[in-house]
């Protein structure tokens, strides 16, 4: 009689000191745009000089909109990818809304502000600004579509500028978009009290702060989400992919099998190559 083989057991997602205790590498350069410590970028430039500019990535920290979980440098390891790919890395930092200053407008001014604060350094170190793809985790993936949308801001918005940076391409890795199902749905991985911290109490407080009010956003996305992340329910994917589409955005969708939040974001993944890849591929760059 043949033996009867049991299935393998799914692998064990990746904590998050599998990805923190790896050799760490630095930035090339380090600018403030305002006199809190958070507010500052890491620029991450690769070596030699390139033929003609930099493609650029403008990269956002996830930690559910709280400084207290994450800041840039957990971003380091995908940074530090990306630069020896060719791609110069415009890591951002910003005020969480457990920060004095961070909640509603502060958290969006600063996102906003540390984007822009790119056009500041361009010229001197050879960043095409014509060439940008914003890549954000978690709660930065949806502060990453956010930036995209700045042009579909409501008139009168506290949060609207004159003049956004523009960015051709977004990469949300195990994001977060619709701010309203993140506070109706106690099983994802923020829970739901910090939504209230972040979007205000006012009228239409997600007018201006959440993805689905601001469809089409009109700038072509990609989603790359884990089977089995345990911090962002896979149906917050489907559905934005499903409004996304319907009201005319270019969306896709990659699901990496095995995979869960950490590994989103850790390099010699599956689930970072595939956002790697998505990346190269919207910047138009070799694989």
């Amino acid at each position: 009689m043949a033996d009867t083989l049991s299935p393998p057991p799914p692998a064990s997602p990746m904590t998050w000191p599998d990805l923190t205790q790896r050799p760490r590498s630095e930035p090339d350069h380090h600018f403030a745009y305002g006199p809190d410590s958070l507010q500052c970028v890491d620029l991450w430039l690769p070596a030699g000089s390139p033929d003609g500019r930099w493609p650029v990535v403008v990269m956002v920290h996830g930690g559910c909109w709280q400084s207290s979980i994450a800041d840039r440098r957990l971003m380091d390891w995908a940074a530090a990818d990306l630069r020896d790919a060719g791609i110069a890395v415009w890591n951002i930092d910003y005020r969480g809304v457990d920060r004095a200053g961070g909640g509603y407008p502060g958290t969006f001014h600063d996102v906003a502000a540390a984007a822009d604060h790119l056009r500041d350094h361009a010229a001197t170190h050879a960043l095409d600004t014509s060439r940008i793809v914003a890549i954000g985790h978690s709660a930065g993936g949806h502060l990453a579509l956010w930036l995209a949308a700045r042009p579909r801001l409501p008139r009168g918005s506290a949060l609207a500028s004159a003049d956004p940076l523009p960015i051709a391409h977004v990469v949300s890795v195990g994001g977060l978009p619709d701010l309203a199902a993140v506070e109706r749905d106690p099983a994802n991985g923020c829970g739901t009290e910090v939504i209230a911290r972040l979007v205000g109490d006012r009228p239409d407080r997600f007018a201006d702060t959440s993805i689905p009010p601001l469809l089409p956003i009109g700038v072509p996305h990609t989603l790359v989400n884990g089977r089995v992340d345990r911090i962002v329910p896979g149906y917050m994917a489907d559905n934005h992919v499903t409004a996304a589409r319907a009201a005319g955005d270019r969306v896709g969708l990659h699901w990496v099998a095995d995979a869960g939040h950490v590994e989103l974001i850790a390099p010699g993944t599956a689930a970072w190559g595939a956002v790697r890849a998505a990346t190269l591929r919207a910047l138009a760059l070799p694989d």
